[in-house]
C-alpha cells in the first residue's frame, strides 16, 4: 500500500491552498486563531464561500450536490483548511444527516432536505444524548407515540451542540417500549419551531455556550418525517456515528495544535532558557508528534480502505480514541507552556490580574477545558474500546 500522495493529489492540494488563500476572509482566520466561539453569521458565510466552489458537502456524491471526492481528497481538504485556520464546517446537516438521507431516506426526503442543507436554509442539530443516556445511548427514554398522521414526542435531549442556532433537529426516539433497547428506536426529523419544544442553554466550564438542553412536550411531527423503518433507527444511529467519530479524530486540528505548541515552546522561557530546550518538555512534544504521525498513517490506511469499500468501518473507533487523546495532550502542553498567562477563565486578563502572553494565546485555557469533552462525546473512549474488542478483535 502506497501511502504517499499521487501527482493528482498534490495538484488537488495546491488547488485547495490557492482557493483558501484567495477566498478565506482574514476576520475568520483571526477568529479561529483566537479560539473563541464563532458567530452563526460567520459560520454561514464560510459555508456559502465553500458552496460557491461546490466544496461544502465534502462527503456527498456528485449526484446530490457534493464534489464526489475520494476519501484522500477529503483528508487533504480538511488538512489544508486546518493549516489555513479556516472555520470548521458545521457537521450536523452536512456530514451526519446528509449521508443518512442519501443512504436511508425516501426520494421525497432527499429531494426536499438535501438542497436546503446545501443552501443553508435549514440549520440542523443532533438529538441523541439524554441525561441518562450518553455513551449508553440505547437506553434513551424520549418517546414517540403514533397518533394518526403524527408522532407525538415527549422527552429530553442534552448536550445539543449549536442547538440555539438550529431550526431542525434529527432525533432518536423510542417507538416501541416493549422491544429490546436497540430494537425499539426510530430516527425522526423534527422542526424546532414546532409547539412544545424548549431550548435551554448549558454554560460550559470555560464560559462558552455551544451546548443546550432540548425539551419535548407533546410535540406533533408528521409521520413522513420518519427516516428508514420504524424501530430500525439503531442501524441509522450506528451509520451516523461512524462518520462522526472519524471527524472527531481531527488529524488536521492536531497538526495545527502541534505547530502552535512548538512555537510557544520556542518563545516561552523557564529558568532563563527556552522551553523547547528543556529535556522533559521537549520529550513530551516529541512523544505527541510521534503519536500524531502514527495516527496520520493509520488515518490514511483507513481512508484507503474506505475508498475501496465505500464506507468507514468500526476501526474509526481507533481514530476517535487516539485523535482525542493526542489533541488533549497538545492543548495541555500549550497550557503548561504559557503557565499563568494561559488565562484561567474569560475576563481574567481583562481585569488586569496577570500579563498577556504571546499574541493569540488569551483563550488558551478555555480551549484546553473545552477540549476535555472530546474523549466523551460521540461515544466515550471507554465505549470505543469495547466496540473494538467486539467488532475488530471478536472478544
Amino acid at each position: 500500500m502506497d501511502l504517499s500522495f499521487s501527482e493528482s493529489d498534490i495538484a488537488f492540494r495546491d488547488e485547495v491552498r490557492s482557493y483558501l488563500a484567495d477566498n478565506l476572509p482574514t476576520a475568520m482566520t483571526e477568529a479561529v486563531r483566537k479560539g473563541g466561539e464563532l458567530t452563526k453569521e460567520m459560520m454561514e458565510d464560510w459555508h456559502a464561500i465553500l458552496q460557491r466552489k461546490g466544496w461544502l458537502a465534502t462527503i456527498w456524491p456528485k449526484e446530490y450536490g457534493g464534489p464526489g471526492w475520494t476519501p484522500v481528497q477529503r483528508h487533504i481538504f480538511e488538512e489544508e483548511c486546518c493549516r489555513a485556520y479556516a472555520p470548521r464546517i458545521v457537521p450536523f446537516g452536512l456530514n451526519m444527516l446528509g449521508p443518512v438521507l442519501i443512504e436511508f431516506g425516501t426520494q421525497a426526503q432527499k429531494d426536499y432536505y438535501l438542497p436546503r442543507i446545501l443552501s443553508g436554509e435549514d440549520w440542523w442539530c443532533q438529538g441523541y444524548s439524554e441525561p441518562g443516556a450518553g455513551s449508553d445511548l440505547a437506553s434513551l427514554k424520549t418517546r414517540a407515540v403514533r397518533d394518526g398522521d403524527h408522532w407525538v414526542i415527549n422527552g429530553q435531549k442534552t448536550w445539543t451542540t449549536l442547538g440555539q442556532h438550529a431550526d431542525k433537529i434529527f432525533c432518536l426516539c423510542r417507538t416501541d417500549a416493549e422491544a429490546k433497547q436497540q430494537q425499539g428506536i426510530s430516527f425522526i426529523l423534527v422542526d424546532m419551531n414546532t409547539p412544545g419544544i424548549e431550548v435551554r442553554p448549558i454554560r460550559l466550564i470555560e464560559g462558552g455556550h455551544e451546548v443546550n438542553e432540548v425539551f419535548f412536550t407533546d410535540v406533533r411531527v408528521p409521520v413522513e418525517n420518519l427516516v428508514g423503518e420504524e424501530n430500525k433507527g439503531w442501524t441509522i444511529a450506528k451509520f451516523l456515528l461512524t462518520h462522526e467519530r472519524t471527524g472527531i479524530a481531527g488529524v488536521g486540528f492536531s497538526m495545527q495544535s502541534l505547530e502552535e505548541v512548538k512555537a510557544l515552546a520556542r518563545k516561552m522561557r523557564r529558568g532563563g532558557k527556552r522551553l523547547i530546550d528543556d529535556p522533559l518538555f521537549a520529550a513530551r512534544i516529541a512523544q505527541a508528534e510521534v503519536d500524531l504521525e502514527a495516527m496520520k498513517i493509520t488515518n490514511l490506511r483507513m481512508l484507503f480502505k474506505a475508498q475501496q469499500q465505500g464506507a468507514p468501518g468500526p476501526e474509526t473507533s481507533i481514530l476517535k480514541i487516539k485523535g482525542t487523546v493526542i489533541h488533549q495532550e497538545l492543548k495541555d502542553l500549550a497550557r503548561r507552556a504559557l503557565g499563568p498567562v494561559a488565562a484561567p477563565f474569560p475576563g481574567y486578563l481583562a481585569e488586569g490580574n496577570i500579563m498577556f502572553g504571546p499574541d493569540g494565546t488569551e483563550h488558551n485555557a478555555a480551549r484546553y477545558f473545552n477540549n476535555r469533552k472530546t474523549s466523551i462525546f460521540g461515544g466515550s473512549n471507554e465505549i470505543q474500546r469495547n466496540i473494538l474488542s467486539k467488532a475488530a478483535l471478536e472478544l
